[in-house]
């Protein structure tokens, strides 16, 4: 048997700005961005070089969705975005103004920090220690 994690839904506020920022702050590809129809849109993102787990930008359709934008894990780091060149991830993205809310600090896995998305959900950049190097056909 062969499973993996497809996609991972995102709550978010709107569509558009959402791609605005996974595209042209963090580098994340647009994959998909198909209009189902009555407002609703299948917006699937995914890290430059990534052949794993894509982000489904999901946007609120109730209240209880919309509260719950930016804080899906109670404040809890919730995503993880490897790379294979912690320095210049975290240069350019101090550039196009991501906000780190903890510096960068070398662990016993590797060399990480934490920053925010556009609505408040932390994510880990990373690292890791003797990790296979991160390829366009990885």
């Amino acid at each position: 048997m062969s499973q993996k994690i497809g996609y991972l839904a995102l709550v978010v506020r709107d569509y558009d700005e959402a791609i605005a920022y996974y595209v042209d702050i963090l580098g994340f590809r647009l994959i998909e961005d198909t209009d189902m129809g009555s407002g609703k849109r299948w917006v699937l993102v995914a890290p430059e070089g990534s052949a794993g787990t894509n982000l489904l930008l999901a946007k609120a359709a109730a209240p209880e969705q919309s509260a719950r934008i930016g804080d899906q894990t109670g404040g809890r780091v919730f995503l993880f975005l490897h790379t294979d060149n912690f320095w210049d991830d975290y240069r350019r993205f101090q550039e196009r103004g991501v906000k780190f809310v903890r510096p960068p600090r070398e662990e016993s896995y590797g060399t990480v920090a934490v920053f925010e998305d556009l609505y408040g959900n932390l994510w880990d950049l990373l690292q890791l220690k003797n990790a296979p190097v991160l390829s366009k056909n990885s």
